[in-house]
C-alpha cells in the first residue's frame, strides 16, 4: 500500500512542516500509516471486532495525497515550475523494482501452490498489475474484496497501488492548471482539485449503489479520497495557528473516526460512497491537528508517533 509561489528575491519560503534543509519529521504521520497497516491486517485476519479494517486503505489514501502535494507544492515554491518528467521518474524509480519482483516472485509463487486451471487468470493479473491497471480488471470480473467464500486473485494487493497511480497520471497537471489560474488569485489553486473531488464523491456514492466491485476498485470513485490529502497539502501552505486545544480535539476526533470506522463497518456496509467520509475526514484531522506542537494528543496513541 502506499507518498511553491516564487518569491520576488528568488528565495523560496519553508512550506508548513519543513525546514530550510528538508521537510520536518512527522511521527505522526508514520503513526497514522502504522495504524492503517495494522487495521488492514488485522481485518483480512479475520479479528471480528474489527470487521472494517478495509478503511485502513482510505486513510494510507489521504496520507499519499498529502505527502505527494506537499513535495510538489516544494518543487513548485523553488523552482516556479513542476517538472512532469522528473516526478514520474521519481514514482518509477521508488516503485518498479520492488513491484516487478513482487509480481515475479507472486507469479511463481502461483504456479508452484495455486490451482493450475487458474494460472491463465493469474498472469492476466500479473500483467494488469505490472501496468498499475489490475483495479480495473478486478472491477471488471466482479471481484469482492469482502467475500470470505471465494479464494481472491494473488495480486488482489495490488490495486490500492494501481489507484494511487491513476491519479498521479493526472494530479501534478492540475496543479500546474491551478498554478495559471492562482496568479493573480491564490484561492483559485485548488480549484481543478475540488472539481475533480466533487465529481469523484458524487461518482462513488451513485456507483456503491449500482456496481459494489466498480464502486470499490474504481480510480474514478476513489480519486476523491487522495483529492482530500492533496487539499490539505494545499490548506496547509499557510499552516493556521491553532489553539493547542483546537489541534488535541482534532487529533483525537480524527483518530477516533478512523477506529469508530474499523469497529462499526462491516462486509455488508455500503462502501465507499458516503461511508467512506468517517475515514478520510479522520485521517484529515489528525494531519491538520498534527500541524500543532499541542501536547498532549492523540499522536501519543499512534504506532511509533510518540
Amino acid at each position: 500500500m502506499e507518498q511553491k509561489p516564487a518569491s520576488g528575491s528568488g528565495r523560496a519560503s519553508p512550506p508548513p512542516g519543513a525546514t530550510r534543509s528538508g521537510p520536518a519529521q512527522r511521527p505522526d504521520i508514520q503513526g497514522l500509516r502504522a495504524l492503517a497497516v495494522t487495521l488492514v491486517v488485522l481485518g483480512h485476519a479475520g479479528v471480528t471486532r474489527l470487521s472494517g479494517g478495509y478503511v485502513g486503505v482510505d486513510v494510507f489514501f489521504v496520507i499519499s495525497g498529502f505527502l505527494i502535494t506537499s513535495s510538489l507544492l516544494r518543487e513548485l515554491s523553488a523552482t516556479d515550475r513542476i517538472s512532469i518528467r522528473a516526478f514520474y521518474a521519481r514514482r518509477a524509480l521508488r516503485l518498479l523494482p520492488a513491484s516487478a519482483l513482487v509480481v515475479l516472485v507472486t507469479l511463481a509463487g502461483s504456479w508452484l501452490f495455486l490451482s493450475k486451471v487458474r494460472f491463465a487468470e493469474y498472469m492476466s493479473d500479473a500483467f494488469a498489475s505490472a501496468l498499475y491497471a489490475v483495479n480495473f480488471r478486478l472491477a471488471a470480473t466482479g471481484t469482492d474484496y469482502l467475500a470470505e467464500g471465494s479464494p481472491p486473485s494473488p495480486f488482489q494487493h495490488f490495486w490500492s497501488l494501481a489507484v494511487e497511480e491513476q491519479f498521479y497520471l493526472l494530479w501534478p497537471l492540475l496543479l500546474l492548471l491551478g498554478r495559471r489560474l492562482s496568479r493573480r488569485r491564490r484561492a483559485l489553486l485548488a480549484t481543478p482539485l475540488v472539481a475533480l473531488c466533487v465529481v469523484s464523491f458524487g461518482l462513488s456514492v451513485h456507483v456503491t449503489g449500482r456496481s459494489a466491485p466498480w464502486a470499490y476498485f474504481g480510480s474514478h470513485t476513489r480519486a476523491w479520497e487522495l483529492g482530500a490529502g492533496a487539499l490539505v497539502a494545499l490548506a496547509l501552505l499557510r499552516p493556521p495557528r491553532l489553539p493547542a486545544g483546537v489541534a488535541v480535539a482534532m487529533t483525537w476526533a480524527g483518530l477516533a473516526c478512523v477506529i469508530a470506522a474499523a469497529l462499526r463497518f462491516d462486509a455488508d456496509t455500503p462502501f465507499p460512497g458516503t461511508a467512506a467520509v468517517v475515514p478520510v475526514v479522520g485521517a484529515a484531522l489528525v494531519i491538520v491537528g498534527g500541524t500543532s506542537p499541542a501536547w498532549p494528543g492523540a499522536r501519543r496513541m499512534l504506532p511509533r508517533g510518540r
